[in-house]
């Protein structure tokens, strides 16, 4: 069922309870009947959850028996169910670009829970705004474009490698890139796996080779992504593989070229607690299975300075003169599995770590208790090679603090640490082990069944921190000083060996990925999926996954499985062969067009040919056009069409929230992408904040000009907010850079003509910032109580001049 201009437009509104989520707050039977008296609505009800069957079932049944040729849904955010009601209203014949969602709930509902006047009220203008938004709404047709079908996994830990093999085994070539010398990631370092206690490099080198020798996987270590272009299906990734100096192919891991090095340094994968060579192997069972030189400690071909590992290599496999090379990959997905690192517990001073050779981490235990590692297995202390007697684990180091370290939990430590104390009671069953803790987190399947177990075998424990640690210099063992919370007691025990259960955080390179491929992180610095629950691998950028504790912390079962999450859903878009590309791409009218070429300067994606010297008019790349509206809102001349987001629209849902009480209000213009999110996340998360806001929605906060700021102020609102991604972050490169731009512009000319400037803010707000949008609101209020009706009939009659 398609329209046109000249068609009668009929309009139906339903108006979803979401159970109590939004009736909770929301007279829902008042906001439907209010939809009713709006031009063009033909049918308006209310009904407990109409993304529900029945729902769906009643839009398609009154799209036929009305006649209805737009539909308008009020209820949760349109980052959630958009998708839902398009194809609803496809499957009733209707153009899927003829629906318009009010976000009444994450918006409304739960952001005014005890308001339910001024929330009724607030639902009544959402669902005027979207009803006024769909009069203008215009059937429209999306592209398909091909899918390559080859993947690039970013990261070659155990999650990275899951996803590799998983994918291989579909058939798709799968290119593996990891920065470190060998796949395997942290895994490859620790000894025992819980809650099973099976040996971890004995479930992993399986799998490492696995991936080294499949046909469909190419394995790129020593190597960084440098970039990345192109769009969901049509990836163009730019590899920097660094020299290795040694040939792959024809290194056989003999190990003699290290016997004849002369240059000895602290070994990176036993974290400093034993040495390696210039060239050296990382482990044993590194894949791929050759030699690497690190050309910072070589010194050199030179025969006279050395050479020593040339002459002894009998396959000449080392080769000086390798050069850095760059790769251009073309890609169908991306899955994004960098991994973590470890916390550095150096600034708790208190604990002397660096300073006390017996205080070790967690991570140096692994190595030290490893068969595989610089003691062979045997735990001896640092400081004297001794066997400890008493042993002594602290929870919580570098997690779940607000001054040092990170805020969050990191998952895997309490278990970490009553797996360890459990392979100490293994070996020397006699040590006495006591752990201080905050709280001992054992939630998974197993996991307190391994805390009771390592209870029966004596092991203490101790709720409350140590205060200090203080060592004891003639035999360098260490005092814990601690209050046991329980008892009120304050303890002081003697240790022969202390170990910090160091927390886990985003690797340092995770800005760059950020960077790269346009993701959100949370305020932890975890990447940020598209939704906690219905698509909790999806990145906002589509086309790209996450595996593993890039996403977030989570244990070694945990990353497999999503893992596996992720090469599915990469299997299943590959699969398909081709992706609609949604319609919000520009359009440009020749016959408005002057050449000034402003548009293609503006636009991040170099998706706008323009021949300004020859007056040629500027023209859209489809395919290359990412819908941000950063030229529309750019343009002169009018020229530009943004599909689906048009002045016209966004002029109309001003119109719409301003008619009555505009001097109370505040209009938000808020990108899709992070702080309209970032609004939802105030919703979801129920942090409450004052009724006075409409939100419009952009798809990127470059789509705002300055005519939309100016027409609410001449509507008469008190305030305007242009929030959008964070400087360096926003998903459409540095398109936000643009509305940096013409919001100083704006300020400037607001001075100029006698506005208060302060009645326009600008904000960047990421997805996971609900608590700052919420706050940024809190202070317009203040703004807009100060602005007085002399004010606001002022700044229109100035603006209409």
């Amino acid at each position: 069922m398609e329209t046109n201009q000249k068609e009668e437009l009929r309009i139906g509104v339903y108006v979803c309870h979401c159970g109590l989520n939004i009736a909770g707050s929301v007279d829902c039977v008042a906001v439907a009947e209010y939809a009713n008296t709006l031009q063009d609505v033909v049918v308006s009800v209310d009904n407990k959850y109409t993304c529900s069957d029945p729902g769906q079932e009643q839009i398609k049944q009154d799209i036929k028996e009305h006649k209805l040729n737009r539909i308008v849904v009020a209820s949760c955010t349109p980052r959630l169910h958009e998708p839902t009601f398009r194809n609803t209203c496809a499957e009733a014949g209707l153009n899927p670009y003829l629906f318009e969602m009010a976000n009444i709930r994450d918006h409304c509902s739960w952001v005014h829970l005890h308001d339910k006047k001024n929330a009724t009220e607030k639902a009544k203008d959402l669902v005027k705004m979207a009803v006024a938004r769909a009069r203008l709404l215009q059937p429209q047709i999306e592209a398909e474009v091909p899918v390559t079908k080859r993947a690039l996994i970013i990261g070659g830990g155990v999650a990275g490698i899951q996803s590799a093999l998983d994918l291989a085994d579909q058939n798709y070539q799968v290119y593996l890139v990891e920065k470190e010398p060998s796949i395997g990631g942290k895994m490859a370092q620790i000894d025992k796996t819980f809650p099973t206690m099976d040996c971890s490099i004995c479930i992993l080198a399986p799998k490492m080779s696995e991936a080294g020798r499949h046909p469909n996987i190419t394995i790129l270590t020593n190597s960084l992504v440098q970039d990345v272009t192109g769009y969901v299906g049509n990836f163009n990734v730019k590899v920097l593989k660094k020299a290795r100096y040694v040939n792959e192919k024809e290194c056989t891991a003999c190990g003699d070229c290290t016997e004849v090095c002369p240059v000895v340094r602290p070994n990176e994968f036993d974290v400093g607690l034993a040495i390696r060579k210039a060239i050296y192997t990382p482990f044993a069972q590194a894949v791929p299975s050759a030699y690497i030189i690190n050309m910072d400690d070589c010194l050199g071909d030179v025969p006279i300075a050395c050479n020593k590992c040339v002459e002894k290599c009998e396959k000449q496999a080392i080769n000086f003169d390798m050069q850095d090379e760059i790769l251009e990959l073309e890609v169908g997905t991306i899955i994004v599995a960098t991994g973590i690192d470890v916390y550095d517990p150096t600034e708790y001073t208190e604990y002397g770590y660096r300073r006390f050779e017996n205080v070790i981490t967690s991570l140096e235990f692994e190595r030290l208790i490893n068969a595989g590692g610089p003691s062979g297995g045997h735990l001896i202390r640092p400081s004297d090679k001794e066997i400890p007697k008493k042993v002594a684990f602290v929870q919580c180091v570098g997690s779940r603090c607000t001054t040092r370290g990170n805020p969050y939990c990191s998952n895997v430590c309490c278990m970490n640490t009553i797996k360890d104390s459990l392979l100490i009671k293994e070996h020397w069953p006699n040590t006495d082990i006591e752990i201080f803790y905050l709280d001992i987190r054992a939630y998974g399947k197993g996991f307190e069944d391994l805390y009771q177990r390592s209870r029966d075998e004596g092991v203490k424990y101790f709720r409350g921190l140590p205060a200090e640690i203080i060592e004891n210099p003639m035999n360098n063992n260490l005092v814990v000083v601690a209050e046991n919370t329980n008892t009120g007691e304050i303890m002081e025990h003697e240790f022969d060996l202390v170990v910090l259960s160091v927390g886990i955080q985003p690797t340092k390179d995770s800005d760059v990925i950020q960077r790269l491929l346009t993701l959100s992180r949370t305020k932890d610095g975890f990447f940020m999926e598209s939704h906690p629950k219905l698509k909790p691998v999806d990145a906002p950028t589509q086309g790209v996954f996450f595996a593993g504790c890039a996403e977030g912390p989570k244990d070694i079962k945990d990353s497999v499985t999503q893992a596996s999450a992720a090469a599915s859903r990469a299997g299943i878009l590959m699969n398909a062969g081709k992706i609609r590309v949604e319609a919000i791409t520009s359009k440009i009218d020749p016959d408005l067009c002057n050449s000034c070429g402003r548009c293609a300067k503006v636009c991040p994606y170099h998706a706008i040919q323009v021949d300004v010297k020859n007056k040629v008019p500027a023209e859209t790349i489809e395919a290359a056009c990412a819908g941000c509206g950063t030229c529309g809102a750019e343009c002169p001349k009018g020229a530009i069409t943004m599909q689906h987001f048009t002045d016209e629209q966004i002029y109309a849902q001003i119109d719409a929230l301003t008619q009555e009480n505009a001097h109370e209000k505040i209009v938000a213009f808020c990108c899709n992408w992070c702080s309209y999110a970032g609004a939802d996340f105030a919703g979801v998360s129920r942090i409450q904040y004052p009724p006075n806001v409409r939100i419009i929605r952009t798809m990127c906060s470059g789509r705002v000009s300055e005519d939309f700021v100016l027409r609410a102020f001449k509507r008469g609102v008190a305030a305007v907010l242009v929030a959008g991604c964070h400087l360096n972050d926003c998903h459409y490169i540095d398109a936000n850079y643009q509305t940096k731009k013409r919001v100083e512009r704006l300020w400037k000319k607001l001075d100029k003509i006698g506005i208060n400037k302060e009645r326009l803010q600008l904000a960047w707000v990421s997805a996971a910032e609900g608590e700052k949008f919420a706050e940024t609101i809190r202070k317009m209020k203040g703004i807009i109580d100060k602005v007085t009706q002399a004010e606001i009939e002022k700044t229109v009659e100035v603006l209409e001049r």
